[in-house]
C-alpha cells in the first residue's frame, strides 16, 4: 500500500494530534479524578421532603438521598462518592 506525500503528512499530523491530546488530557485532567472513592458513614436524617432526604456528613457537603422512606431523626448508613452531593442508603 503506497501513500502519497499528502496522505503521509496527514497521517503523521493525525497521529501527532492524537498523541498530544492523550498527553494533555492526562496531565491537565487526569482520568483517575473521574473515579471517586466510596465513603460509608452513619448519619441521622435531617429532613424528608416527599421522598428526598437530606443528611449532613463529615466532609461538610450536604447529601441528597432520592426515594428515601425514612423519617426525620432516623439513623441510617449511607454510601457516597467523596465530595459528591448524592448518596444512597446502604441496607444491612
Amino acid at each position: 500500500m503506497n501513500l502519497s506525500s499528502s496522505q503521509q503528512q496527514g497521517l503523521v499530523f493525525g497521529c501527532a494530534f492524537l498523541a498530544a491530546g492523550v498527553v494533555l488530557s492526562t496531565m491537565i485532567f487526569p482520568f483517575w479524578h473521574l473515579i471517586r472513592e466510596d465513603v460509608f458513614e452513619d448519619v441521622v436524617i435531617l429532613s424528608n421532603d416527599d421522598g428526598t432526604c437530606y443528611v449532613e456528613t463529615i466532609d461538610a457537603v450536604p447529601k441528597i438521598i432520592e426515594n428515601c422512606e425514612l423519617n426525620t431523626g432516623d439513623k441510617a448508613t449511607i454510601k457516597f462518592g467523596k465530595d459528591l452531593a448524592w448518596a444512597t442508603i446502604v441496607t444491612p
